[in-house]
């Protein structure tokens, strides 16, 4: 979305149109432009409105029901925290007692909301016009939020009465769509060292992906990664008072059953390995990011499958928020003939696929395997005490 789609967008009949829309569907919305202009709206404004109907069908995965309530940027979108975790961000600031926050690089205003809807007045700062537009509309129900177009590196944060900072640098090439992914932390707006710097001055929070090069990370930072549903989708660090006493390095596991959390003082030493147990272990995505699978594999009375290989295999199913278990079954050959004819005999057309520390695409796979049968399983193909192996498994949670 450009400054000429907001015009449009930004009236009384661009808001009251979108809000009228029914659910965007790829498939339908053909039909509903013809049906839009027959009307006699403007083809600026049914591509404003059918651009946002878009993006709030898109948004669904991360704000819920909230989604309608928002305006969005294609990047601001893709950027922006999903509300459970920019809710759990929120609730560290007000955990540590601060008065006044501001997010500086603040996209569309979720991280800025979710603090406000805590009665914690909130500053948010952006420097895109048109993202800073759309930051306002969000948050305009919020009277103790204010959204300033600004560089974030240039605000003064001392004349804005600032007690605490978050930040979320964009790790996209600048813009409202189209953007390209940034790789080097230096190119992030705020950059890092930027946000580094704040943090030896105030109580800081800072929004990183969760394949951050983890030899920046300062030592006295609360490393947070987060996953949702099984995805990694951010590391926070967190600063000052932010940070908890006696925490470095936390896993963060969201579900539909709600949040648990592995933390320890430092990365955590892999546990020895062992032989293949009546069950295996895929850690959560976090918890691998965090280096916590030692920590883990004691909770679970487990083993390392393979040196350096993320799974975990013991003798005992204990059931925990942190990994998925697996039955064994059997193994299988690992040579792709021989596993397709084992499959073929066990009559197995259903295959979920899983690898670790083995080069194979299970999608090219699973095509040639051609699958056959009423039954299904899971296969794991991974090193076994160093050694390929196929593993035929059976998920039993997770």
């Amino acid at each position: 979305m450009d400054s000429a789609e907001l015009s449009f967008l930004f009236t009384a009949e661009g808001l009251r149109l979108l809000d009228s829309l029914p659910g965007y569907t790829a498939g339908g919305a053909v039909k509903q432009v013809a049906e839009l202009r027959r009307a006699g709206h403007s083809p600026e404004l049914v591509a404003a409105v059918l651009t946002q109907a878009r993006l709030r069908e898109k948004a669904t995965a991360k704000f819920g029901a909230f989604a309608d309530r928002l305006l969005y940027t294609q990047a601001g979108l893709e950027q922006a925290t999903r509300l459970k975790v920019a809710a759990l961000h929120a609730g560290r600031f007000r955990a540590a007692g601060v008065t006044r926050v501001a997010d500086l690089g603040c996209g569309i205003g979720a991280d800025a909301l979710a603090i406000a809807a805590l009665d914690l007045p909130v500053v948010a700062v952006e420097r895109d016009e048109v993202t800073a537009a759309i930051a306002s509309y969000n948050l305009a129900s919020f009277p103790n939020a204010e959204v300033v177009h600004a560089d974030a590196e240039e605000f003064d944060l001392d004349a804005a009465g600032v007690d605490a900072v978050y930040l979320d640098p964009a790790r996209r090439t600048s813009g409202t769509k189209n953007t390209a992914r940034l790789t080097r932390p230096d190119d992030y707006s705020p950059s890092v060292d930027f946000a580094f710097a704040l943090a030896a001055r105030r109580p800081t929070g800072v929004k990183l992906g969760p394949g951050f090069d983890r030899s920046l990370i300062p030592g006295d930072a609360e490393a947070q990664w987060v996953s949702d549903d099984g995805q990694a989708v951010e590391m926070g660090l967190w600063f000052g008072a932010l940070a908890r006493p006696g925490i470095r390095r936390s896993a963060l596991v969201l579900s539909a059953s709600g949040a648990a959390e592995l933390t320890a003082a430092a990365d955590s030493a892999d546990a020895p390995v062992r032989e293949l147990g009546e069950f295996v272990y895929e850690p959560d995505a976090a918890v691998i990011r965090a280096r916590l699978i030692g920590a883990l594999a004691g909770q679970l009375d487990a083993g390392m499958l393979s040196p350096g290989i993320a799974y975990l295999t013991g003798d005992t199913l204990v059931a925990s928020p942190f990994a998925s278990a697996f039955r064994v079954r059997e193994r299988l050959p690992a040579s792709e003939n021989q596993l397709k004819k084992a499959l073929r005999e066990r009559r197995i057309g259903t295959l979920e696929i899983k690898k670790r520390g083995i080069d194979v695409d299970p999608a090219t796979l699973r095509t040639r395997l051609a699958l056959k049968g009423p039954e299904a399983a899971t296969l794991i193909l991974t090193r076994v005490a160093g050694a390929h192996e196929a593993l035929l498994v059976d998920r039993v949670s997770g």
